[in-house]
């Protein structure tokens, strides 16, 4: 996140739209199959509010990629309140691969690696990447009800959706923003990255979440043009600007990378398979840049906090606290005791590959790939246990930053 975003956009309190003091921003990174390790983490702080507690706890969402996919759904649901959030974890309990993707392969591909490759060559030239998402926007369209969202945002329950995408166009990165009536934020363009303001479509869930060679583009109108989106991780350098943009002073943010996935896996002298650099190259689309955005904000919330009172109250920049919540536990070795539970065009077409070596470890797996492709129960139930379980661990600090007109910490959280 550059400076200039931080305090001539984000810590200005210029907003003439209601604002409260303790509003909270819900931003939900991407990760494929992997974000439903997001529903277990709200399905837990729902969990831990109160009795009595009912109202809805976030005033903006903002999600990228499957992330996107999930603000989504919880912003059209936003009027039931808080039990809205364990509801995303109902929804994920339901979700199957057939459900998201489709490959179609036969039974003996996994046998030949010539077979293999003619199988997703015939599949890209039908479908313009190796999967079929045709499921995926069925799916969407009977779970996410886009004229709820847009009723949550007439009432007041949310006052902003967005979602991220980048264009195979331009090369630009796109926010797509949805907001209530009243607000007085304007449409933003940064080095790299804009903003437009419009209603959120299933075609815009699709751009989003469209993980490059895996799923085709998708064209959105912008600007009176067509232009192509892929997945919004891809140049996503300021995961918080959105936020940050409409104002809001906390933002929790829940991401599924992991800064120190290099420690998890197990060393091998061998050389890498094709499962170990198509996860490589996963990992680099979903490069997590959430840890180096948290740290730049706070170290300007710290500089902003620690001025003399009377310069602070004068000056017009408030500071930003952020909670970041990110698996404690290595996802890929997660995703590797569930692999046989892939559908079987998909896993024994990765198999004809080479694409899913185990023989190795984890590290020389096609487990990091396996990941992001992995809608089924048991890796789905996995993730939302490692989720409730890292917010419970966590439950203290997440309570003290849900907690309606908590002051504002000096230091911004950094698990």
């Amino acid at each position: 996140m550059s400076l200039d975003t931080i305090i001539t956009h984000n810590m200005l309190a210029t907003s003439s739209y209601e604002v409260r003091p303790d509003a909270c921003a819900l931003v939900l990174m991407g990760g494929g199959a992997r974000t439903a390790y997001q529903a277990g983490v709200l399905k837990a702080l729902a969990a831990m509010q109160p009795p009595g507690s009912h109202a809805f706890p976030f005033q903006w969402l903002f999600g990228t990629s499957a992330g996107a996919l999930n603000a989504a759904y919880l912003g059209s649901i936003a009027l039931q309140g808080l039990p809205a959030l364990p509801q995303l974890a109902t929804f994920w309990m339901g979700l199957r691969s057939e459900q998201v993707y489709r490959l179609e392969a036969p039974g003996w591909v996994r046998a030949n690696r010539l077979v293999a490759g003619w199988t997703l060559a015939r599949q890209v030239k039908r479908h313009r990447a190796l999967l079929d998402t045709l499921p995926l926007v069925n799916t969407l369209h009977r779970a996410i009800d886009l004229p709820g969202l847009e009723y949550a945002l007439e009432q007041g329950a949310i006052h902003a959706l967005g979602v991220t995408a980048s264009s195979y166009t331009s090369g630009e990165h796109w926010t797509f923003c949805q907001t209530s009536t009243g607000h007085t934020v304007q449409p933003w363009h940064r080095p790299g990255r804009r903003a437009a303001f419009q209603p959120i479509t299933i075609e815009h869930l699709m751009a989003s979440s469209a993980i490059p060679f895996l799923f085709p583009s998708v064209p959105l109108w912008v600007e009176g043009h067509k232009e192509h989106f892929g997945d919004g991780s891809m140049r996503q350098l300021s995961p918080l600007s959105p936020a940050i943009h409409f104002g809001a002073r906390r933002v929790l943010v829940i991401g599924v990378g992991q800064p120190q996935r290099s420690g998890m896996v197990a060393r091998t002298a061998g050389d890498p398979t094709a499962g170990t650099i198509a996860g490589h190259a996963m990992a680099s689309v979903f490069h997590d840049t959430l840890q180096a955005d948290v740290e730049q904000a706070q170290r300007v919330s710290q500089t902003l906090s620690r001025l003399p009172a009377a310069l602070a109250a004068a000056l017009p920049y408030r500071p930003v606290d952020v909670l970041a919540i990110q698996p404690s536990f290595s996802l890929d070795e997660l995703a590797r005791k569930h692999i046989g539970e892939l559908p079987a065009p998909t896993r024994n077409t990765l198999a004809g590959l080479g694409a899913l070596d185990t023989a190795r470890g984890a590290a020389g797996s096609a487990a990091s790939l396996a990941s992001y492709l992995l809608f089924e129960p048991g890796f789905v139930h996995a993730l939302i246990e490692l989720g409730e379980h890292d917010a419970w661990r966590r439950k203290d600090e997440l309570m003290r930053f849900m907690a309606p007109h908590a002051p504002l910490p000096e230091a911004v959280s950094v698990p």
